[in-house]
């Protein structure tokens, strides 16, 4: 089995509704995500999947959600802003821009945040990620007998705690 990560960070502030705690009050994070794509064949060059093209679609995401507050930014002004609703959230709109690439649409999101900001919201111009195919994407992302599959999202509210979504 191949595994493929891409790591990026992002600050932005947030207020878990219905929390009794801390948590409830406006804070921030700086959030770390990881999205690890897995598969067990690698494409005719020898990529699961290309670092460009996935950072480019992690980045399109991010750009919606840096130095934001989550709880104005759709869907965190409905759904609470939890590390959990993140990491389901990254592993949506990855899905969406990976396919808007024409790409196989199979990844693990890890979402870390630590102490001063969070994160939400997502703009674009050529899709849900503003992500549009390019000439070459497709030569370099996995054949379609050989598409990676979703295994797991993580999402860590502290240094040492964490959550994991299995889709």
């Amino acid at each position: 089995m191949f595994e493929i990560s891409v790591d990026e960070m992002f600050s932005a502030g947030h207020a878990l509704r219905g929390y009794k705690g801390k948590c409830e009050n406006p804070h921030g994070h700086n959030y770390k995500v990881r999205v690890i794509l897995e598969g067990p064949d690698l494409n005719s060059i020898g990529l699961l999947f290309d670092f460009v093209h996935l950072k480019q679609i992690m980045r399109a995401i991010i750009e919606g959600l840096d130095h934001k507050f989550l709880n104005d930014q759709p869907p965190f002004d409905k759904i609470n802003p939890s590390a959990e609703n993140l990491a389901k959230y990254f592993y949506e709109e990855t899905s969406r821009g990976m396919k808007a690439i024409s790409a196989p649409s199979a990844l693990v999101a890890s979402v870390g945040k630590t102490a001063s900001a969070g994160a939400s919201g997502l703009t674009g111009k050529s899709g849900p990620t503003g992500i549009s195919a390019s000439p070459g994407i497709s030569d370099n992302s996995t054949d379609s007998n050989k598409t990676p599959r979703i295994a797991s999202v993580t999402v860590w509210e502290t240094d040492f705690s964490f959550a994991v979504f299995r889709p």
